[in-house]
């Protein structure tokens, strides 16, 4: 059956990369409309929908874009909605980038329980199920979905960084909570990137509090919520980017230090796949 909130809720902050403040309310949303955005500070209010024929540019977040109205860093977001079982969300937003609040998923899932949900006598929609193994690779960087009897994640990092190195985490999402071992994960960053990255335009709201910061020294702000909080992060991200197909796939997926790129590619071709 495919679910709804049951009432609406409200959260602001700073984007990330634009470090502009931004407010966002999630409401309840018709059966079958599935997840979408609504630029509110745009004429006519453009609808963005939350799908893989929307993904737009994926330098270091997810943006989303239906002809010229834009919505980036929908990852955190998107994964703590489909996580939490919510098919049909209507997501209004007065600005172009989603709050990062303290980095993580916690504060979208924690809302979503206040909000709560309720159900429409509506199937959901399918699962994509692979019969064969899908590859997206780029030099030592891949992500795979692997055929299996049921949904599973697999992530790993490797990064030149003593206190994160090479990291692992699996997760099962029919049989781990999502609220206690991914969503608390928080976005991490390197001290010695930082300058270069904002000369980039990127990272403008990046802070102490939002982000964890790592230097070849150590972490600049713990302490951490998990030993390896670095690879649940990205194995959130690459929950929120997979959520473009509607449900997670029923697939083993494997990725090792992929990106927003390689995530969405795959979902891409997860979806050409099927269709073929």
């Amino acid at each position: 059956m495919r679910h709804t909130l049951k009432q609406g809720f409200e959260l602001s902050g700073v984007g990330l990369h634009l470090g502009k403040e931004s407010t966002v309310k999630v409401m309840p949303a018709n059966p079958g409309s599935g997840r979408y955005f609504v630029r509110l500070d745009l004429p006519h209010k453009p609808q963005i929908p939350a799908q893989i024929g929307a993904i737009g540019q994926t330098t270091l977040s997810t943006e989303l874009q239906a002809e010229k109205a834009r919505v980036r860093t929908v990852e955190h977001l998107l994964a703590a909605l489909i996580c939490c079982g919510i098919d049909d969300a209507r997501i209004e937003i007065d600005g172009v980038e989603i709050p990062l609040l303290d980095g993580s998923a916690l504060d979208w899932c924690q809302a979503i329980a206040e909000a709560e949900t309720v159900a429409y006598d509506q199937p959901s929609e399918p699962s994509i199920t692979p019969n064969e193994a899908v590859w997206i690779r780029e030099q030592d960087s891949f992500v795979a979905a692997v055929p299996a009897a049921s949904t599973r994640f697999t992530c790993g990092i490797d990064f030149p960084y003593q206190a994160i190195g090479n990291q692992w985490y699996s997760w099962q999402p029919d049989s781990e909570s999502f609220v206690e071992e991914i969503a608390p994960a928080r976005t991490f960053g390197f001290a010695d990137q930082i300058e270069q990255l904002r000369q980039a335009g990127l990272i403008q709201g990046g802070n102490l509090s939002n982000a964890l910061v790592c230097s070849h020294q150590g972490w600049l702000n713990p302490p951490l919520r998990f030993t390896n909080e670095p690879a649940r992060h990205k194995l959130l991200d690459l929950v929120g980017d997979l959520s473009l197909l509607g449900q997670l796939p029923t697939a083993h997926i494997i990725a090792y230090k992929a990106s927003h790129k390689l995530h969405t590619q795959l979902a891409i071709k997860l979806s050409e796949a099927v269709s073929s």
